[in-house]
């Protein structure tokens, strides 16, 4: 079974929205999008922000497989991509990015590749889907455009490209 939970100009409305609420909430100096799904996320609110302080915020994407937990326990390999930090970030105001947060493994991985390369002033956490109740590690986002009710053998994909969409899929789907 498959549910849509948004879809077209709501998802961007969504993500409109969630820019406001960063910039509301603590004004960046960088964003950095979580590779693989992060990155699409990160590079619309990379727009909506610098479109919203009227300067640009500068954007990095960040690999966390190395860091990751549960590398033993996936049955397919990821391949690591090239993290990209065309900046420096000790001292520096940063909102993390990714599409969804569930059990807040890939959030922790993330802060351990961030310290390998610096001390930033703060780090927040802006995600477009938080599947809340799921967690298995002390992490919140600080922004988040949707809260999902979900149960542990759903899958929540996000889509932005070509259409933007959010759907939960059931164990059988």
């Amino acid at each position: 079974m498959e549910r849509v939970v948004a879809a077209g100009e709501r998802v961007y409305v969504t993500l409109r929205r969630l820019a406001w609420q960063m910039v509301e909430r603590e004004v960046p100096t960088l964003l950095v999008g979580i590779h693989p799904r992060g990155i699409v996320v990160a590079e619309f609110l990379s727009v909506e922000v610098s479109r919203i302080l009227g300067q640009e915020i500068p954007l990095g994407r960040l690999d966390v497989t190395l860091w990751r937990d549960d590398l033993h326990y996936r049955e397919k390999l990821r391949v690591p991509r090239p993290t990209e930090l065309p900046f420096p970030i000790e001292g520096q105001r940063i909102w993390l990015i990714d599409d969804v947060l569930y059990t807040g493994r890939t959030v922790r991985a993330a802060l351990e590749a961030l310290r390998e390369f610096g001390r930033p002033e703060w780090v927040r956490l802006a995600v477009l889907a938080d599947r809340r109740g799921w967690r298995e590690l002390p992490i919140a986002p600080d922004c988040a455009g949707f809260i999902l009710d979900t149960a542990p053998s759903e899958k929540v994909l996000v889509h932005l490209r070509p259409t933007p969409e959010i759907r939960i899929l059931a164990p059988d789907a």
